[in-house]
């Protein structure tokens, strides 16, 4: 069969037509199956006749040999609805996709076992090859060719800013082809010369990934593929946010102005985001700035023409202006925008009494060691580990040192509460222990705070990876207590509060006061919350309310909480304009 999209003479041809491939991002694992179809019709209603979604392999293989394709996971139900709406759709599989997204896409149980993902390493590719084979079986039948809406598939991402191996870049697009994928194949790279000769791949359409700089990036794309139509694979019109940052924004003139020139160049293009969603769970991933790692907020908002919640922003009108005629339709003649979803009134309720925290993360058998696990080792992806072990303590004050943390611990001594550590990659986490001239019971709740999802150190491990010291003394004997949070139920005994709606609709959580801490709505863990922000609230979609009584839980990692609010607004903290650039000519 034969691709639905090709090109010539620096144009891309839908059935041997012109056409423009004006896509919009979307992430189905980032939004409640229940408002894929809502979220679609917003995009869509933007002016897109195209949309695109990441393909995340721990989503859907978070346990080794148990892929899941069903219920948020469904995927072929996504696509079929994206092409039911008359949208055309791009998969981006990966297996890699960064994303802001826990360890890139890729299942810590990989990356526990090989030192060399996303390249020929035998252990990496075989797994991939299993995937693949499940994978694939899911999106063939959707192809264009085949009477589906799939009209172009990725061929890994942006690989040119992680790696040289192109003997595995090659084997990745014969995967593909193998198993049966006939549509349009591309790659997406940074458009430097570093990242695009190091992420090009002979017969396969080369595309840009940038911010800003349109004219540059196409330029910079001619240099080495002339002829080939000029595609810019993410046009980055917002941006995510760390913890501890402000809320990062692009003003809707400045976005607009990219986005027109991209187009007035004869552009095709993807928006990254259109509809950003949310990081529900502990799927948000992390940076690492060379010394500390830079977890990432719960909201994956972006500051996206099509918001969290689904409320549309002034970029959504302009890029309605822009889009409209570059598809040879007016305004008028684009989808109807669905009615706003209906949102809750403010409340606020107090929280029980519960548990303290080391009782919480205790429960259960413990797996014993001479020194300190992994999380890996243990078999735990995320959340919480405790170590704990009995040490004896001089007379005067000694340094307990933890080498290689990853990434925050809270030690406690006997129960009771002695201070927090942060993961440091220049400098060992050391705190002071007082002397007290006898035995002591040393605890350490370890958490992971998102997996790093771009850059040299993907794959890293999680929890304490060297030892842990008493003065010069190492500490062994050690019991572990694993505390997923998501993957079992973590509420008994924690404390909530229950809010009263008469109908389901949107809300936005907040938990006030100087704690950070998780937060679950009904049983469904929303995710982290923290208080150096920026993010001070949680949406919580209106599927997981229900008529009446609804039961919010709080797990308290340092200051307690006494109370949760309802909001019917996001609040994602202040705001700092930020355009990404990329050094196009070097």
């Amino acid at each position: 069969m034969s691709p639905t999209l090709t090109w010539r003479d620096g144009e891309f041809l839908k059935h041997g037509v012109p056409h423009r491939i004006l896509s919009g991002s979307i992430h189905y694992f980032r939004i409640h199956p229940d408002l894929w179809e809502d979220r679609l019709r917003r995009v869509a209603a933007t002016g897109f006749n195209t949309v695109d979604t990441y393909v995340a392999w721990n989503f859907h293989e978070q346990d080794e040999g148990s892929p899941d394709f069903t219920g948020p996971r469904d995927l072929a139900r996504f696509v079929t609805l994206a092409g039911d709406l008359g949208l055309d759709v791009i998969v981006r599989p990966g297996p890699y996709i960064c994303a802001e997204w826990t360890n890139g896409g890729l299942p810590s149980w990989l990356t526990a076992r090989t030192r060399a993902p996303r390249s020929t390493d035998p252990v990496y590719q075989d797994a991939v090859s299993g995937w693949f084979d499940v994978l694939l079986p899911q999106l063939l039948p959707l192809q264009a060719a085949r009477g589906g809406p799939v009209v172009a598939v990725q061929v890994e991402n942006e690989y040119g800013s992680y790696g040289d191996d192109a003997e595995h870049l090659a084997w990745l697009r014969q995967a593909l082809l193998n198993r049966g994928v006939t549509e349009l194949l591309y790659t997406a790279d940074g458009p430097t010369e570093v990242m695009l000769d190091a992420g090009m791949l002979d017969g396969t359409l080369a595309a840009a990934t940038f911010g800003s700089r349109a004219e540059e990036a196409r330029a910079m794309l001619a240099s080495r593929r002339p002829g080939e139509p000029f595609l810019c694979a993410e046009f980055w019109n917002g941006w995510f946010d760390h913890w501890g940052e402000n809320h990062h924004v692009r003003s809707p003139a400045s976005a607009a102005a990219t986005l027109r020139e991209i187009v007035d160049l004869g552009g095709s293009v993807s928006v990254y985001m259109a509809h950003g969603g949310t990081n529900f769970g502990l799927w948000a991933g992390a940076n690492h700035d060379g010394r500390r790692i830079q977890p990432t907020v719960t909201s994956y908002d972006s500051d996206a023409p099509v918001g969290e919640d689904g409320r549309v922003s002034e970029k959504f009108a302009l890029y309605r202006e822009i889009l409209a005629p570059a598809t040879g339709r007016t305004v008028d003649a684009l989808p109807a925008l669905p009615p706003a979803p209906a949102r809750l009134g403010f409340s606020s309720a107090p929280l029980s009494s519960g548990a303290d925290l080391l009782s919480l993360v205790t429960r259960g058998p413990a797996v014993r060691a001479a020194g300190p696990l992994s999380f890996e080792e243990i078999g735990i992806d995320a959340g919480l580990v405790t170590y704990r072990s009995s040490v004896t303590l001089p007379g005067h004050d000694v340094h307990l040192t933890v080498r290689g943390l990853h990434d925050r611990a809270y030690v406690f001594l006997d129960g009771h509460t002695l201070g927090t550590l942060d993961r440091d990659d220049a400098e060992p986490a050391v705190l002071t222990l007082p002397g007290l001239g006898r035995g002591t019971e040393l605890t350490l709740v370890v958490e992971a705070l998102g997996r790093v999802n771009y850059g040299p150190l993907l794959g890293e491990h999680k929890g304490i990876l060297g030892g842990v010291q008493v003065d010069r003394r190492l500490v062994h004997g050690w019991d572990h207590h694993l505390a997923p949070l998501d993957r079992r139920d973590a509420l008994d005994g924690l404390p909530q509060a229950t809010i009263d709606v008469d109908a389901p609709a949107d809300g936005w959580l907040a938990v006030p006061g100087d704690g950070d801490r998780f937060v679950w709505l009904n049983g469904t863990l929303l995710g982290r919350l923290w208080a150096r922000g920026p993010q001070r609230r949680l949406y919580a979609p209106a599927p997981l309310w229900r008529p009446g009584a609804n039961h919010v839980a709080v797990l308290d990692l340092t200051t307690p909480a006494t109370y949760v609010e309802v909001h019917p607004d996001p609040d994602f903290g202040p705001t700092e304009e930020y355009v990404e650039t990329l050094p196009t000519g070097t």
